[in-house]
């Protein structure tokens, strides 16, 4: 018999392997409704990730290959939370079309548009990622997210932007992201002059003054430069 999902159970869930809740909502208005797997529209969408360093460490005792995705890792452990749970899943690398992951952060959490895309938490800064979607035919219980203001738009200094080497990010007046060249930064981080991109972390993010307590290590900062490097050298 599966357990009731309530967000403590479900929290409880994501934990065990090693994830977070990032917040809940109910899709209302935002957008057309995803479909649970039994065929009924999903009345909540749960939000799985993570913040800071925490996950880092219980993926490198798990990968069950060197390397292994980080999003391989992830899944396993959302697939087996959503069968446990009775939800439906939904990944931000499906598609197209891809789910609205964006939206549905500022929905369920404090998280704003940062000056360089990434979206920034007023307690994490730019260190979180959102990993998976569950889906809910219940509508569960929920609290009233806390809204915060945006930190960008108390910056005004915007190191985000000026410490990129190759100019890669560009905003609008607003402090909007507003352009991302990324033949450009990936051309520079596998380059001589790419090292410390590459090997401590993307400098424009770690420039960011908010949230530095939940700074990724840099083993975790070079795994990722190394799979954006990967990435866009394609397959094969």
């Amino acid at each position: 018999m599966k357990p009731e999902p309530t967000l403590e159970v479900i929290a409880e869930a994501l934990r065990a392997c090693g994830l977070q809740l990032r917040g809940a909502l109910h899709p209302g208005a935002q957008g057309p409704r995803p479909v649970h797997p039994d065929g009924r529209r999903a009345e909540t969408i749960v939000l799985a990730g993570n913040t800071g360093p925490e996950m880092w460490a219980r993926f490198e005792s798990e990968r069950r290959a060197e390397p292994e995705p980080l999003d391989a890792w992830s899944v396993r452990g959302l697939r087996a939370v959503a069968d446990e749970l009775g939800a439906g899943l939904v990944l931000p690398q499906d598609g197209p079309p891809f789910a609205p992951f964006s939206r549905w952060a500022r929905s369920a959490e404090p998280v704003h548009a940062s000056p360089i895309g990434i979206g920034i938490h007023p307690e994490y800064g730019l260190w979180h990622a959102y990993r998976g979607a569950l889906l809910f035919a219940e509508r569960l219980a929920l609290t009233t997210p806390v809204r915060l203001p945006r930190p960008c738009d108390s910056c005004h200094t915007r190191p985000c932007l000026s410490a990129c080497p190759v100019s890669a990010f560009t905003a609008t007046p607003e402090g909007l992201a507003d352009g991302y060249d990324a033949a450009a930064c990936a051309a520079h981080v596998a380059s001589p002059a790419g090292a410390e991109c590459r090997e401590r972390g993307c400098l424009a993010r770690r420039a960011c003054p908010v949230g530095r307590a939940y700074t990724y290590p840099e083993a975790q900062q070079r795994f990722h430069m190394a799979a954006f490097l990967a990435s866009r050298k394609g397959p094969g």
